[in-house]
């Protein structure tokens, strides 16, 4: 029998986790406590009771302890006050150490048993004497975590080249990969600052509409294919892959040539010619 589970997110774009909802009638939008590998935590379920495989969960799975009180909702906002002192202080400790950091965001376990610090840096760098210092400061464990640039705009947010709120700090749970392929299969102009989202890395949208480009791509002719039009015989010059129409060279009696756009439908290969990939493929 699959075990029955319920999905529970920590932060509003964060990554999805599966605890046991044991006792509990739970519901998507529902504020619980659960333990897990850092203490007691306060979530948001995202994702209704349902089975899944045991491939699917870490073991042992952990329950949820209980549905969040009036208490528990008044602690995290005591939590979010004493994160947003602890990030201040934390910032003119690094100035006074005059360590070469950048401090990106802080974090306390729901039961304030730990203090996570989250930053960026260049180089390697020594920070045991700035975690005993915050250690005596605020009189709990501390760590000091190194995250990567997309991390970091995952957590800071803010607008990408579309304008819009950044995807990962509004709903992505966890990064895709994101190859330079897709960039090239849907036709976007290979400039970093095209393509590139505030991290300076491959934007994460354009994972988003891959599946539907590799779909297309099988069904349309390649580009310098021949193929049979309803003008007559051709080559495939171009392929708008999302008007699902391709442009062909058609030659005409007196040796000219004429370009001419046919729906994909109307177009079909010639019996035994071969396709070839297509260099550039028009999505505009």
């Amino acid at each position: 029998m699959m075990p029955i589970v319920v999905g529970v997110r920590f932060k509003r774009a964060g990554k999805m986790y599966y605890f046991a909802p044991d006792i509990w009638d739970l519901n998507i939008g529902d504020c619980v406590i659960v333990e897990t590998a850092k203490g007691l935590e306060y979530g948001q379920v995202v994702s209704g009771p349902k089975e899944v495989s045991d491939t699917d969960i870490v073991a042992p799975l952990k329950k949820v302890i209980r549905i969040a009180t009036d208490e528990d909702r008044q602690m995290m906002k005591e939590n979010e006050i004493k994160t947003r002192e602890a990030f201040e202080k934390c910032c003119q400790k690094i100035a006074e150490h005059d360590i070469h950091m950048k401090l990106i965001d802080a974090e306390y376990t729901f039961d304030r048993n730990k203090l996570i610090f989250y930053f960026t840096a260049e180089e390697r760098v020594d920070f045991r004497d700035l975690v005993k210092e915050l250690a005596g400061i605020f009189k709990t464990r501390i760590e000091l975590r190194q995250i990567g640039v997309r991390d970091e705009a995952k957590m800071l947010g803010g607008l990408g080249p579309c304008g819009r709120p950044v995807c990962c700090n509004g709903f992505l749970g966890e990064f895709e990969p994101v190859s330079i392929k897709m960039a090239k299969e849907q036709d976007l102009a290979l400039n970093p600052s095209k393509i590139s989202g505030m991290c300076g890395r491959l934007m994460c949208c354009l994972k988003y509409e891959e599946s539907f480009y590799e779909q297309q791509l099988r069904k349309l002719p390649k580009c310098n294919a021949s193929v049979i039009t309803p003008k007559g015989t051709g080559i495939v010059t171009e392929v708008n892959v999302i008007l699902d129409k391709v442009k062909v060279k058609l030659e005409r009696p007196d040796d000219s040539f004429e370009l001419e756009v046919f729906d994909a439908s109307d177009v079909k290969l010639v019996p035994g010619c071969g396709k070839t990939h297509c260099p550039r493929i028009a999505s505009k």
